[in-house]
């Protein structure tokens, strides 16, 4: 697979791609930090789709006119830009799935779970990596054993290990926190699982847009992304699993492509990834996802990534010189995500004061609710960053948030 050329980053000439940044919110420039929920869409994905739809759409993989091939085509690319842009071990181990939610709940119904059997989970999943396993909990009899973080989303390796057992089915983490920001040390937990026998799942719908993931050298058993966090469209999400682990795993949906044979008395089913690929796939948002990573992949993720961080240091820094702010996770390597709560207003509140001034914020539990009780809240306000967002736009964030903390007073 070659690589795509490489472009040096140059944040005006970013924000020059995505159309929407230059819209005004209540009278005021649109200010966007609400990247961790969604980001915004650059131009060439929206015409990869659109152009798509205009010249070139048909059903994928059964039709053998021109229209069908191209599109296959273009879908099956699509593939092989994931598989690229998360270093997989090879395109045929990529699942498109209709989001990141969908993938981990692919691997959850198809484990073989008997009562007893155990799932490691961290207090600071998302939604999505727990509600499956407590599926499990609920009707297979399964047990969910969970690892404690401290303040700032680090994890005891120690205390992972004393966690997994003999009836450990499945270590499922999140690989960077969706309000903490905290990163998963994910190679150590693959050596501590994979020595004694348990596979690990890893929710990468944050990661991934934040720093570069490399699937082969992690080892991981599988790995769950979303597109419309990585600047592609809603509807699309990527399940990875390692051949051997995928070979295993029953379908999760049935209809058309999952099939081989189909006759009145069996049916056998067709190889990964097809298998769990039921019925029409989401077409336009596969191609429109390869042409996000392919414009991802193109620039300087490290450039990127140092840009980001520079965004949360400095809105980070100016917070806590604020003695009415506190902030949630403060490791030194975390994401571009900055939680925190203004004293004596609600985050909703904070958050609606915030749009007034065309700031746009996240406030709620973030689907985190065990992580607000760890927390010893119930919700926090979120800013969260992207490529795009600039130096000068933490700087107004800011100023726009002590305005509401005076409105609020």
């Amino acid at each position: 697979m070659n690589a795509p050329i490489k472009r040096p980053f140059d944040v005006a000439a970013v924000r020059a791609q995505f159309p929407i940044l230059g819209r005004t919110v209540n009278d005021r420039p649109l200010i966007y930090l609400d990247n961790a929920a969604s980001a915004q869409k650059p131009e060439v994905v929206i015409e990869a789709m659109s152009g798509a739809m205009r010249g070139r759409y048909a059903n994928v993989h059964r039709g053998l006119h021109t229209l069908a091939n191209e599109t296959t085509e273009a879908y099956e690319a699509a593939r092989t830009s994931l598989a690229r842009f998360l270093n997989a071990p090879s395109r045929e181990s990529i699942i498109f799935t209709k989001s990141g939610t969908q993938a981990i709940n692919i691997v959850a119904a198809g484990l073989d779970i008997r009562p007893g059997d155990e799932i490691v989970l961290s207090v600071m999943e998302h939604h999505s990596n727990i509600v499956p396993w407590h599926f499990l909990r609920e009707r297979k009899g399964a047990v969910l054993k969970w690892l404690d973080i401290d303040d700032d989303g680090d994890i005891d390796l120690l205390a992972l290990d004393a966690l997994i057992g003999p009836r450990t089915r499945m270590v499922a983490l999140t690989h960077m926190s969706n309000v903490l920001a905290a990163r998963t040390p994910a190679a150590d937990v693959v050596r501590i699982a994979h020595a004694k026998g348990a596979p690990v799942l890893l929710d990468g719908c944050q990661a991934a847009v934040h720093g570069r993931v490399d699937l082969t050298a992690l080892d991981v058993d599988f790995y769950a992304c979303t597109g419309h966090k990585l600047y592609g469209p809603t509807g699309i999400g990527v399940l990875y699993g390692k051949p051997e682990r995928l070979a295993i795993l029953p379908p999760f949906e049935g209809g058309g492509e999952m099939i081989d044979i189909v006759e009145r008395e069996r049916v056998t089913y067709n190889e990964p990834p097809h298998r769990f690929e039921a019925g029409t796939p989401p077409i336009l948002e596969a191609i429109g996802l390869g042409a996000a990573v392919d414009w991802l992949a193109a620039m300087d993720r490290s450039a990127i990534e140092a840009h980001e961080n520079m965004l949360r240091d400095r809105t980070m820094d100016a917070l806590r010189s604020l003695n009415w702010v506190k902030l949630y996770g403060q490791a030194p390597d975390k994401g571009a995500i900055v939680a925190f709560s203004v004293d004596g207003a609600h985050p909703h509140d904070v958050a609606q004061i915030l749009d007034r001034q065309g700031v746009a914020v996240r406030a709620g539990h973030h689907c985190a609710q065990p992580l607000m009780q760890r927390l010893g809240v119930t919700a926090t306000a979120r800013a969260s960053f992207a490529c795009y967002n600039t130096a000068d736009e933490a700087d107004q964030f800011i100023e726009a948030l002590h305005k509401a903390r005076k409105l609020l007073s």
